[in-house]
């Protein structure tokens, strides 16, 4: 999920645009470093492209993203355009999503998933390689788990990728999340990695391009192949026309994978932090779930029951081993 760096939405801008679109939580703020009136609304609707940024439609179903009819050709109307190009936009200090908020993705792992869409196309994505048949796919999301990008300058940017938007050239300034390149290296050895992105491909292409130019992520999604559910752009893993046992999902957004929620893997909203581990971290919990038949039962709320589990477990070896201790020292 991408965010877009700024000061000049707050949170009651955020929480009018949850109002105004009843369907999905609005998972950042307006805020696209632009110079703007000082009277200029902000067009929160235009601001979210992963969560709550489409209108909620009668019957989820598989559909492009167009440009909106007679949008005005004016500056607001250019920056919506801007705006719309990335997935997610939020505020540095966005921790709606974040690891330690885990009451959203409780929520979702609690409630009954929704029925998918039953309107498909045919699959995305190609048949798996000869050397992949073994492997199990990994899908990952791209903005804020993999990366942050901002229109405005930042600090020591990994990549400066320019867009075209209406004939003007945008500058997009990525910074990688820390162990990204030790990360990729590692999954896309062991499965068949899918990136699969909510935000235009004008902009995600050439940010793989660069991020993995010896090709090794097999497939790259983007806005088209979501599917508008409720006014959210959700990865829908039947997409893929592969066996969701051995499908797994990692993205910051609860709602990404909300009609497969067993199948993910959760992880926090990367904006800056340089201390951020969690890419390492996440290794081993992969590469665990590699062997297994089915990772769905694993993974999701399976997963953190076996977490709860292992808690309990290392609490009561470490009582016993000090029990032990006391006595011997008696």
């Amino acid at each position: 999920m991408l965010a877009l760096d700024s000061t000049i939405a707050s949170d009651n801008d955020c929480s009018s645009g949850v109002k105004q679109h009843k369907a999905g939580l609005v998972k950042a703020e307006a805020c696209d470093g632009l110079q703007r009136d000082a009277d200029a609304a902000i067009d929160v609707s235009s601001v979210i492209t992963q969560v709550g940024t489409i209108p909620a439609v009668p019957q989820a179903k598989w559909l492009p993203q167009q440009e909106q009819e007679g949008e005005q050709q004016n500056g607001r109307g250019w920056r919506h355009r801007m705006r719309n190009l990335l997935c997610c936009l939020s505020p540095p200090t966005s921790g709606l999503y974040a690891k330690q908020d885990v009451q959203l993705v409780n929520t979702i792992y609690q409630a009954m998933p929704p029925e998918p869409p039953r309107v498909y196309r045919e699959a995305v994505i190609g048949a798996k390689k000869p050397e992949d048949m073994h492997k199990k796919t990994l899908v990952l999301d791209l903005d804020e788990t993999l990366v942050h990008s901002s229109f405005k300058p930042i600090p020591n940017p990994d990549y400066i990728i320019p867009v075209e938007i209406d004939g003007r050239l945008v500058d997009v300034y990525v910074l990688k999340r820390p162990w990204l390149d030790h990360f990729m290296s590692t999954v896309c050895s062991r499965f068949e990695v899918v990136v699969f992105t909510a935000s235009l491909a004008k902009y995600a292409d050439p940010l793989l391009d660069l991020m993995d130019p010896a090709g090794l992520v097999r497939w790259r999604l983007f806005r088209e192949s979501c599917c508008p559910y409720e006014g959210n752009y959700v990865k829908d893993l039947n997409c893929l026309g592969r066996d969701l046992s051995s499908t797994i999902i990692v993205d910051n957004s609860p709602h990404s994978y909300i009609f497969q929620p067993a199948n993910a893997v959760p992880i926090g909203t990367f904006i800056d932090d340089m201390e951020d581990q969690e890419l390492l971290e996440l290794l081993p919990q992969l590469l665990q779930v590699e062997a297994v038949d089915d990772v769905r039962r694993c993974l999701g709320p399976n997963m953190m029951l076996l977490q709860q589990q292992q808690s309990q477990q290392q609490q009561a070896a470490a009582s016993s081993a000090q029990q032990q201790q006391q006595v011997l020292v008696r």
